[in-house]
């Protein structure tokens, strides 16, 4: 599979859920801290040229830093930003950029730091910010459909759930995750997940009550949402903060992880030994990754050294 060289430091990455052969990368100038960003449509079908990676399709700047994105699960084309300046940006990648993005949302008061799009539902999407809220978008509307409040500090993630339409979950710098239906103002459950910041969490795709949360304390916990006083289980191997986790869309129980120590680990938590392959190709933090929907064992990830991999599970990430 090719590899492709980032314009700036990779902060996530998505498949297409309509296309198999594309992938959607979110990167930021200076770690994000100051400067433009950068959202990518690679294809990964396209030859790399003799000892250099593959152009991208698409490339779309912004004023301000990128650090998440989304795919529409409606429209092939559409897509979602989270962006540094409070903003969410939506992006027609059939449109040139000139045209981008299609729309512009602002409504947050401070960096937007995740997106995810109703995989169910299909017609609307979450925004997760540092200004401690979560908001509910549908693309046709020019404001946003409701506001959540119940976090004490930032929000870095909101992920829908795979079954169920009108759920989801959130995790915070406050150190809890909480789920949340969208016809209720305040969560349904509130899980003191972690002793320190929780900057990720995934559904199980097989089992609705499953949750999994990656944590500044190194650490992924997964969740019995139903009962959940202690953790089903506790998945110990990264050396820093635990970036994203990711279930698999194929195979019940794995789960996929990446972190500040510069890997990217896979899991099936329901095993004694958990950890089932540990990749070290990153030269720097590992921001983002993904799993593709539609092809079975295919794997997405970047990071602050500017690489964007793709490789099917098993194999060498740097092997082209």
């Amino acid at each position: 599979m090719p590899a492709f060289k980032a314009p700036a430091p990779g902060f996530s990455v998505r498949f297409s859920p309509f296309h198999e052969h594309r992938l959607l990368a979110a990167a930021s100038q200076h770690f994000g801290l100051v400067g433009n960003g950068h959202l990518l449509v690679l294809d990964l079908s396209a030859p790399a040229g003799a000892g250099a990676a593959a152009p991208p399709l698409f490339a779309f700047p912004t004023s301000d830093a990128l650090f998440d994105c989304a795919w529409s699960e409606s429209h092939e084309s559409l897509c979602a930003a989270a962006s540094g300046d409070g903003s969410v940006r939506l992006f027609d990648v059939a449109l040139p950029p000139a045209q981008n993005p299609v729309r512009l949302l602002r409504e947050h008061a401070r960096e937007v730091h995740g997106v995810d799009w109703n995989p169910v539902r299909r017609d609307a999407f979450l925004s997760a910010s540092w200004d401690d809220t979560l908001k509910l978008w549908s693309p046709d509307r020019p404001a946003s459909v409701r506001t959540f409040r119940g976090h004490d500090y930032c929000v870095y993630a909101a992920v829908w759930s795979a079954r169920h339409p009108d759920v989801f979950a959130s995790a915070s710098g406050d150190r809890t995750a909480r789920v949340w239906d969208v016809r209720e103002p305040a969560p349904t459950l509130v899980i003191p997940a972690h002793d320190h910041e929780v900057l990720s969490l995934d559904w199980d795709k097989y089992d609705p009550s499953i949750l999994a949360t990656g944590s500044v304390d190194k650490s992924i916990r997964v969740w019995d949402v139903r009962s959940p006083r202690a953790p089903l289980a506790q998945l110990a191997g990264h050396g820093y903060a635990v970036k994203r986790v990711r279930f698999s869309p194929h195979r019940q129980g794995m789960l996929m992880s990446c972190s500040y120590d510069m890997t990217v680990c896979m899991w099936d938590y329901r095993k004694e030994d958990a950890l089932l392959t540990r990749y070290g190709h990153h030269t720097e933090f590992v921001a983002g990754i993904d799993m593709s929907v539609l092809v079975e064992g295919l794997l997405a990830s970047t990071g602050w050294d500017e690489m964007i991999y793709v490789w099917p599970f098993g194999s060498d990430p740097r092997a082209m």
